[in-house]
């Protein structure tokens, strides 16, 4: 069995690391097209693609980091020259006719984990950023009564390459083979 190309997948997803300091350079259009591109490959539910993408260019726009800070007030988040909005379409997503789970979430983290993968595989740093004041950004960026701002990806190149990674749970601690008795 061939396993080079897990061996690839493997390195990549961990080396990723959540980028909170960015150098000032400007990311060139190519790679963020790219990154873009690897979340419109993202499986989805009943492959309905629940998932629309708002670029806030900082790099061309100054005023786009000032709506990042106004619903997400850390310092750090104001080095990032780009901010891709994950916005979840509640009315597109697929929902589970059993109990009426709405799979907008799930899809939306799909994609978001092919963006941040997508920028670690092209020299750029990313970080998921669930922790901001989700009412005030569907006001700002005037969306729709069934879209949702899900996540904040800030994108650029890392200022600290070597930053430190969290350690990760051992298999051991995650994996239970079969039912419990």
């Amino acid at each position: 069995m061939d396993f080079s190309a897990y061996t690839r997948f493997h390195a990549l997803a961990q080396d990723r690391r959540s980028c909170r300091n960015f150098q000032s350079e400007p990311i060139d259009r190519s790679l963020l097209l790219a990154v873009l591109d690897a979340a419109r490959l993202a499986p989805s539910a009943v492959n309905r693609q629940p998932v629309r993408y708002m670029i806030l260019d900082a790099q061309n726009a100054p005023e786009a980091r000032d709506i990042i800070l106004k619903v997400y007030n850390r310092p750090w988040i104001a080095t990032a020259p780009v901010y891709v909005i994950a916005i979840g379409l509640h009315d597109t997503a697929w929902h589970r006719p059993c109990d009426g789970k709405d799979h907008t979430d799930i899809d939306a983290a799909i994609a978001v984990e092919h963006i941040c993968l997508a920028a670690a595989a092209l020299g750029l740093g990313s970080c998921w950023v669930c922790n901001f004041d989700a009412p005030e950004l569907h006001k700002l960026l005037d969306l729709g009564e069934s879209e949702e701002p899900i996540a904040i990806v800030p994108l650029g190149y890392p200022a600290d390459e070597n930053a430190p990674r969290r350690g990760r749970k051992s298999l051991d601690e995650i994996v239970q083979w079969g039912r419990k008795a």
